[in-house]
């Protein structure tokens, strides 16, 4: 059992919050986090996995159901897929309003969800679970975390065939069952083709047309296609930091399969070796560092890229206690060089320190002010 970093975040918003929501892609590992949280905290708390018949027959009366439980925390696990419970929720709530009522697990963003985000307003906190990252796995090797990404099953996994083996199962299940019981009506094939041209276009700048131009639809069609994706925790839009300074700015996001081991599934590389020697291991660990940083932020924390016209770049850009801008350059290499853009982005924004993420082992201070920093020393990012 791997003890997941969000879990005692979670614990503390219980005793705080009616209704706690965790968030995350489906088998990510949310409905083990929420029957360890009952074992720790609420052992004869209810379990409902809408996913069963047997309970979503228990809710043919939700509301005779849900109030003989009004002591007792209630877990409803794929909420999303009854999201007619959310106005009864609301109105359990605020008839008894105790911190710790509800925990719900869902597999889409509130946005997508009918009812949700207005519903539970003001009483609700939603926490995001990601795949397990480095420091949950405690392996201190990356090299199999990065081939096969975060999610458990396929970490977990014997080998690295079976492991690839498993992500081509959830693709496909993510194609033709998830998203039709979103209500969302798109050939499997089609989104497939669309997931696939994003693997392949991993860590660029987001081009609506050219991508609507290669499968014959429209940008529109496109742009909800990417929306769809986004809110299922399976792509994460990176947006471009806008200043103040004169100088003309990249406007378009740039996108990243956020799970290393989905998108390497979709580009056919199925071990370690075949990585190093694909185009895309450069583009694969810079989205790989991305979730990493991200996941060890504290929540709700904005983080963008930085590129100019002129060629000024940073590849991630979040911002310290101080709210002083902190620039973070990813390298897939054992002796990273910073480019002229790096410095002169870091002059733009005027930044007091920056980092180098890289493969290796030892940290060092490549330049004035920016430190080469190994995967193993990440945390020092959020310490100083």
């Amino acid at each position: 059992m791997i003890k997941r970093t969000i879990q005692d975040i979670i614990l503390t918003s219980l005793k705080t919050y009616p209704v706690v929501g965790i968030l995350g892609s489906r088998q990510v590992g949310k409905t083990t986090l929420a029957k360890t949280i009952k074992k720790i905290a609420k052992p004869d708390a209810v379990y409902l996995d809408l996913e069963l018949p047997s309970d979503i027959n228990k809710l043919q009366d939700a509301e005779l159901y849900l109030r003989q439980f009004e002591k007792s925390l209630v877990i409803i696990d794929e909420i999303q897929r009854m999201p007619s419970l959310y106005p009864l929720l609301r109105a359990l709530v605020d008839k008894k309003r105790i911190a710790g009522r509800f925990l719900i697990l869902g597999s889409a963003s509130p946005e997508l969800i009918r009812h949700s985000s207005e519903s539970l307003a003001g009483r609700i906190i939603y926490h995001e679970l990601f795949p397990l990252n480095y420091f949950e796995t405690g392996t201190g090797q990356f090299k199999k975390l990065l081939l096969r990404g975060g999610y458990p099953n396929s970490y977990l996994a014997k080998n690295d065939d079976e492991s690839y083996i498993w992500r081509e199962s959830y693709i496909k299940t993510y194609l033709e069952m998830d998203i039709p019981q979103l209500e969302i009506r798109i050939p499997s094939m089609q989104l497939r083709r669309f997931w696939t041209m994003l693997a392949h276009s991993h860590g660029q700048l987001w081009n609506a047309s050219k991508i609507a131009g290669s499968l014959g639809i429209s940008a529109p069609t496109v742009r909800r296609y990417l929306d769809i994706l986004e809110s299922t925790f399976i792509v994460r839009q990176l947006q471009p930091y806008h200043t103040n300074t004169k100088k003309r700015l990249i406007k378009s996001p740039k996108v990243y399969i956020r799970d290393s081991g989905l998108n390497h599934a979709l580009l056919r590389i199925k071990t370690f070796e075949e990585l190093t020697g694909h185009p895309s291991i450069g583009s694969s660990w810079e989205g790989f560092i991305i979730e990493q940083l991200v996941a060890l932020l504290p929540e709700n924390s904005q983080y963008y890229f930085y590129r100019s016209n002129a060629g000024a770049e940073i590849d991630f850009l979040y911002f310290d206690k101080q709210n002083h801008p902190v620039p973070v350059e990813i390298k897939y290499s054992l002796s990273p060089v910073l480019s002229k853009g790096f410095w002169s982005a870091f002059e733009d924004l005027q930044c007091k320190r920056g980092y180098v993420i890289y493969p290796g082992s030892e940290m060092y201070p490549i330049g004035k002010n920016v430190t080469a920093l190994p995967l193993a020393q990440l945390k020092i990012i959020l310490k100083t």
